[in-house]
């Protein structure tokens, strides 16, 4: 069953919720259940009361990198390092600056270098072989090391919808941990999350494990699976899955994110092992969750890949029902929007 609507423009978060006068964890939180197929409205700070004591929640560590790198006519967006390389060869999207996003640029040619700021150098060296974004993404070496240049000369990846630059400080949630890596977007769905909710949370009873996860760069037109990224599974959140699954508690999934490294986790048997390295895991309807039961995730564009992943979690007419709610009572889309929980009961 394919989820699929028109967003309208008025739909879109442009800025952060503070900018429009909230708290962070003053958006909104729409709730679906799986075993009666019941929508609901909430505050996303009322999430303390729609958990039961026992469950947990995993939570992505990785922090937000200033990911993007503007020239004179295009921007320069890093995705992630290339699997196996050193430190300086990495993915890259080349996008016009044209307009308030830019759009890709199919230029550049292999062997081609670009003077960056900062007096470094970006060398394309190929494009890059996965077929889903072959025509994207190059294989480009920095002639310096990437992370900390960015930090240098970077700023977070907008796209249209977001109309001005905000501090990377804005893309970080109240999780984030490893400032010496971190992917190129904001693991989004953590980013309502405050001190004072987390509290909340633990004095509930509610568990909170981390993993990590460095996400690539989406593609705004393209909707396409993602590739392979970086994570980490530790063994004390493997173990405390086991636990709380062992025990008849949910384990809900911060983001999609999340989700996918669990997945990746997996054994044959349906128990999560600790694991590291690269995934290039596609959570589908066909395939489903294992590690899962329920996931807090934001709301997604239309024929998103992320849809495939929420249609595993929560079935098609839940999903469906769940997307048409959120359009009657004008949610608010992406990174600075609303949030949506799908429960198993």
């Amino acid at each position: 069953m394919t989820v699929d609507f028109t967003l309208p423009a008025a739909l879109e978060a442009h800025e952060p919720p503070e900018a429009r006068g909230q708290a962070r964890d003053g958006v909104r939180l729409l709730v679906a259940r799986r075993a009666s197929g019941e929508v609901s409205h909430h505050a996303f700070r009322d999430l303390p009361s729609l958990l039961d004591p026992g469950d947990l929640l995993v939570v992505n560590t990785s922090a937000t990198l200033p990911a993007a790198v503007r020239l004179d006519r295009i921007s320069v967006h890093f995705s992630t390092p290339v699997p196996g390389a050193d430190d300086r060869l990495w993915l890259v999207e080349l996008r016009r600056l044209a307009g308030k996003a830019g759009r890709p640029y199919a230029g550049g040619s292999p062997g081609e270098w670009i003077p960056m700021p900062g007096g470094a150098t970006l060398t394309l060296v190929g494009r890059h072989g996965h077929r889903a974004v072959a025509d994207r993404l190059w294989q480009a070496r920095l002639s310096t090391d990437v992370v900390p240049y960015l930090r240098r000369h970077g700023v977070p990846i907008r796209y249209g919808y977001v109309r001005r630059d905000w501090p990377v400080a804005a893309y970080q949630t109240a999780f984030a941990h490893d400032r010496s890596s971190g992917g190129a977007e904001m693991p989004s769905a953590a980013r309502p999350f405050t001190p004072e909710l987390v509290t909340r949370l633990v004095s509930r009873g509610v568990l909170i494990a981390p993993i990590t996860l460095h996400t690539g760069v989406a593609s705004p037109e393209a909707h396409e699976p993602p590739y392979a990224e970086r994570y980490a599974v530790p063994e004390p959140t493997a173990a405390l899955v086991g636990h709380v699954r062992a025990r008849g508690r949910r384990v809900i999934a911060v983001g999609t994110t999340a989700v996918r490294a669990l997945e990746t986790a997996v054994d044959a048997s349906g128990h999560v092992q600790a694991s590291s390295g690269w995934t290039e895991h596609v959570v589908t309807p066909e395939g489903g969750v294992r590690a899962v039961d329920g996931l807090l995730t934001g709301l997604h564009e239309p024929r998103s890949s992320h849809l495939m992943m929420l249609t595993a979690v929560a079935g098609g007419d839940l999903l469906t029902a769940t997307y048409e709610a959120a359009l009657a009572e004008r949610y608010l889309w992406h990174e600075f929007g609303d949030l949506n929980l799908i429960l198993p009961s």
